[in-house]
């Protein structure tokens, strides 16, 4: 996918990796244009292409007491306005067919969750509202497999899609990063890296994820030496206190120096 066809990116003439990046979920419109602000500085210093990351609503929780979301359309309507205040791209992910067109008419990307990426109808239901498709490699599917969904994708008549490695689960309680899957759908499809995501620790006793984001520049540095066309990182500006995924985000105040050690990879990996 030529990055180009994401509606507001930005720095698409740099030859850096591109970002998804974001909180894990909308907490507040405070929340979301605080964090969008200070990436959106970051990003633009760096060079690096920008798309807000966000989810309006939580579906897959360990708990029925875990939190969901604000609301639908209130969560919504603030990544248009993080959308419209910073003139950059958002992105949002889906669960239900009902989803796709209700959020498309708020955000640039739909992006399709990890364990839903082999439902086919939800797929179609991203696709056919035209919008660029993020579809998250599920976490018990191999590099290969992702090319069906792709093709699905395709097979809609959207071209624009894109696949997302968020590690694969490794026993009961964790995940690893198969770096051999990235030149495997980067073959068949623009391909991104989810740091944080690899890096969750689930099925916990307590019912909430687990994470090493002491590893995040770890894995995200090894997926840029391995060329991936862009990255995405959940990042807060309080992870402990964050209402999802607190335990694997990245916090917002090491996110400029991260960023800026990948750039300075990048630059070396281009030479050659």
């Amino acid at each position: 996918m030529d990055i180009n066809l994401i509606p507001k990116i930005k720095h698409t003439q740099s030859d850096n990796f591109f970002l998804l990046a974001g909180p894990c979920a909308i907490e507040s419109e405070d929340m979301a244009l605080r964090i969008a602000e200070k990436v959106v500085k970051i990003t633009d210093d760096l060079q690096i292409p920008y798309v807000f990351k966000g989810s309006f609503k939580k579906a897959n929780r360990s708990r029925i007491d875990s939190f969901t979301g604000i609301g639908d359309e209130k969560a919504l309507k603030i990544l248009a306005k993080v959308g419209t205040t910073f003139n950059i791209p958002t992105v949002t992910d889906i669960h239900e067919v009902s989803d796709a067109d209700m959020a498309a008419e708020y955000v640039d990307v739909l992006q399709i969750p990890a364990f839903l990426v082999r439902q086919t109808d939800l797929v179609v239901a991203a696709a056919n509202t035209k919008k660029v498709v993020n579809l998250k490699k599920g976490q018990f599917m191999s590099p290969g497999a992702m090319k069906h969904a792709v093709q699905k994708v395709l097979d809609s008549g959207n071209n624009k899609v894109m696949v997302t490695d968020r590690g694969t689960m490794f026993g009961y309680q964790d995940m690893i990063v198969d770096f051999r899957g990235i030149p495997e759908m980067r073959s068949f499809a623009t391909t991104v890296l989810d740091v944080t995501h690899s890096l969750q620790q689930p099925n916990q006793t307590s019912g909430v994820t687990g994470g090493r984001p002491d590893m995040i520049e770890t894995i995200a540095r090894a997926g840029i030496v391995n060329n991936v066309d862009g990255l995405f990182i959940e990042t807060h500006f309080d992870p402990a206190n964050a209402k999802s995924d607190g335990a694997n985000m990245l916090h917002l105040d090491y996110l400029e120096n991260l960023l800026s050690n990948l750039v300075a990879i990048r630059k070396t990996i281009n030479q050659f």
